[in-house]
């Protein structure tokens, strides 16, 4: 007796596949001395099925042909399991753990077997509760990537993107990094473009940001000094699960109208007029009708959210601070996010020390300060100081003018010559 495969025993149906007519002519054609090929071609029939047909088998003018194989309930429902357990979602694996059981049946059968059962727990993943928060009580922030056209060269943008979560008013900065000092400096540029502080951020798993996961618990453990700078704020911090980017959706979403919208496939002339472009854009976005909430963001805010903001700070608090190592290249300039800075020319190849604050850029050379230069925020430009190049530029002194010397002085004169040419003289 023939073992249980694993599936429901298919119906076996019988249909012919070429008429009895040309049957008879491949076998002539075959007797003949045809080979295979001449056969197929002048039939106007496969190669193989030629070869089928003149091998003279008892079952040639027809073709089995079998019905779907399909696993019963029980192994469907084993199937499932597997799917959810040890497969994690490969088809492919429960195949092979079915038939390890004994159970054999091909990778099409297991994927027809789980295929409701895979839409419905796709669908449970990508279900989502809109979850609306009181006034004053959440800010989302996020970072979007861009290449736009700055100057004539096209270069890599990183725009820092704040909502408030109950009346979805916007704030925009174009920043050319991310580095933790810039989520810092865009975050009190929004608090200062809304009149006030939220009472919690809900942040996303930035590596500027978030050091890494207890392994116990789970939970985000955040950088010690933006841990120290919400402290400072008094602002509490809520960070997103890994690859659970719709829990901060309104600015995934804002991420997303800002490069459609805001940025498009426009140019500018400097990252200034992008900045003063993105602050007139941001007005204008915070004074549409929102499509979730059918408010003018502006007016919302007003009317419900700006009495529940916290205050500023009385004193700014110091959000830019870095410190920096660089060589001087020949050139006595040091690179700083693409802007580069001039020290005295005596420290060509040196290294030194460079103190990135949110206003200016120090340079120090053994404990001291050799240069003080405005931090710039366009790319690929160069603040230069002129007198740290002086003494590099050799002054040639003038030449004196002295009359040139007669052409007599080199040979005949020019009378000579002309008597020469015309009277034909030597």
């Amino acid at each position: 007796m023939e073992p249980d495969r694993g599936w429901v025993a298919p119906l076996d149906t019988e249909v012919p596949m070429v008429d009895s007519e040309t049957v008879r002519l491949m076998k002539e054609l075959s007797q003949r001395g045809w080979k295979l090929k001449r056969i197929a071609r002048e039939l106007g029939v496969a190669r193989n099925t030629v070869r089928h047909y003149v091998r003279d088998d008892a079952s040639a003018g027809l073709q089995k042909h079998i019905a779907c194989r399909r696993l019963d309930e029980q192994q469907r429902a084993e199937a499932r399991r597997l799917l959810e357990g040890p497969a994690a979602g490969n088809a492919v694996v429960v195949k092979r753990l079915l038939c390890e059981q004994g159970v054999e049946a091909s990778v099409r059968t297991v994927q027809r077997a789980v295929a409701e059962h895979r839409q419905e727990r796709r669908a449970a993943q990508a279900a989502t509760v809109r979850f609306e928060t009181a006034p004053g009580e959440q800010m989302q922030i996020d970072f979007g990537e861009k290449r736009i056209g700055i100057a004539g060269q096209l270069v890599r943008v990183l725009v820092f993107v704040a909502v408030l979560s109950y009346s979805r008013r916007i704030f925009v900065r174009a920043f050319l990094a991310q580095r933790q000092d810039d989520w810092r400096e865009g975050l009190w540029s929004a608090f200062c473009h809304f009149g006030g502080l939220p009472r919690r951020l809900l942040i996303d798993n930035a590596g500027a940001l978030v050091v890494g996961r207890d392994a116990q618990t789970g939970k985000a453990q955040l950088h010690p000094d933006f841990a120290a700078f919400c402290r400072d704020m008094n602002i509490q911090v809520s960070v997103c699960r890994p690859y659970r980017a719709r829990t901060k959706g309104k600015t995934e979403a804002g991420v997303r109208y800002v490069k459609g919208n805001a940025l498009a496939g426009l140019d500018f002339v400097s990252l200034a007029a992008l900045e003063a472009h993105l602050n007139r854009w941001c007005a204008e976005a915070d004074a549409r009708i929102h499509g979730t909430t059918h408010e003018r963001p502006c007016e919302r805010f007003e009317r419900d959210e700006k009495a529940t903001l916290l205050p500023l700070p009385t004193a700014a608090l110091p959000v830019r601070e870095r410190r920096l190592k660089r060589r001087v290249a020949t050139d006595c300039l040091v690179d700083i996010d693409t802007v580069r800075y001039s020290v005295p020319r005596r420290l060509v190849r040196r290294d030194v020390e460079v103190l990135v604050e949110q206003e200016v850029v120090r340079i120090f050379y053994d404990g001291q300060e050799v240069a003080r230069h405005r931090r710039s925020s366009e790319p690929h430009t160069r603040v230069v100081e002129p007198s740290h190049y002086e003494g590099l530029w050799r002054v040639v002194p003038a030449a004196t003018e002295a009359a040139p010397p007669p052409v007599e002085t080199f040979g005949r004169s020019l009378a000579e010559y002309a008597a020469i040419v015309e009277g034909g003289g030597q």
